[in-house]
């Protein structure tokens, strides 16, 4: 990408988004387009087209998307499939009609079945049953992957896909109702400790696996493959490293500075046992993530004291 190349960052105040927009600013790009969803609602076919016909961005980050925890999954899955599937579609259409050079479609893991075989490799993509609970998102996902693949074959765009996995970084959602675990995490070891509190209740056992990804390492990843990546396969982006949910309090309990005890809460569920993405195809392409997960926990938390 030269850095005069006019790029849209669809999505940038989200999680994602933002550290995209952190790392072209970095890497010197600063002929952004960059609108909120106050003054562009991407679900708005007309309105994203005369966006694009307006502006003509050369390059396309595909970061909107409608997130939540669970609770928020099964609530509103209507809204999570319909809000989804509008913003893709509209976006890689007009992506095509307006001569875009080329978009990135940033996914999630959660598209891979409930029992795939551990580590998650792309292949298994579509091989057995999605995990009920997150359904509409993951099938709204699934199908961005294929308006890129069919754009590609129907009119020789050059869309790719990337699917990240658990994502932790600065301006995460920190609400305890539907926020995801490790920012929970920070927030109740920070609760305990400020109150002194004598113990944390931790849901479940602790015994489940989970892997996670700083959102700056996936920002990281997403220039690279932009640059160096083309045509149909999907990339998984993480760390290809878990940790147990047990583990993990440990260690947000030793950034944090908490001197009580952990209280695990057996009643409530574990999820799926383990979720580790392969990233044997990341890294043949030349790219590792550098940011370790006590590094990462101890800079999040830090944002969070000075932010919330």
């Amino acid at each position: 990408m030269d850095k005069n190349a006019r790029i849209y960052v669809a999505g940038h105040r989200g999680l994602v988004g933002s550290a995209i927009v952190r790392r072209l600013e970095a890497e010197g790009y600063a002929n952004l387009v960059l609108r909120p969803s106050s003054e562009l609602d991407l679900r708005d076919q007309a309105a994203v087209a005369a966006f694009f016909d307006r502006e003509r961005p050369e390059y396309v980050f595909l970061a909107a998307a409608k997130v939540g925890g669970i609770v928020a999954n099964n609530t509103y899955p209507a809204d999570f499939i319909y809000d989804n599937l509008m913003i893709e579609a509209n976006v890689i259409h007009s992506a095509w009609r307006f001569g875009v050079t080329k978009l990135l479609f940033l996914g999630s893991t959660c598209i891979y079945p409930k029992l795939a075989p551990q580590p998650i490799r792309e292949e298994y993509l579509l091989t057995g049953p999605l995990e009920p609970t997150n359904e509409p998102y993951a099938v709204a996902k699934i199908a961005g992957i294929t308006l890129c693949r069919s754009y590609n074959r129907q009119f020789g765009t050059r869309f790719i896909s990337a699917m990240p996995t658990n994502l932790y970084g600065p301006g995460d959602n920190f609400d305890l109702q539907n926020s995801h675990v490790l920012p929970a995490l920070i927030r109740k070891f920070h609760e305990a400790k400020v109150s002194a509190a004598p113990t944390v209740t931790i849901w479940g056992t602790g015994s489940p696996y989970r892997e996670f990804v700083h959102v700056d390492d996936v920002a990281d990843a997403s220039l690279f493959l932009m640059r160096n990546h083309e045509g149909n396969d999907i990339v998984n982006i993480g760390s290809g490293e878990e940790i147990t949910i047990r583990d993990l309090a440990l260690l947000v309990k030793k950034v944090v500075g908490f001197g009580g005890e952990l209280v695990f809460d057996t009643s409530k569920p574990d999820g799926t046992p383990r979720k580790l993405s392969d990233v044997s195809r990341l890294h043949s392409l030349g790219w590792r993530h550098r940011v370790g997960l006590e590094e990462g926990i101890a800079g999040v938390y830090g944002w969070y004291k000075e932010n919330l």
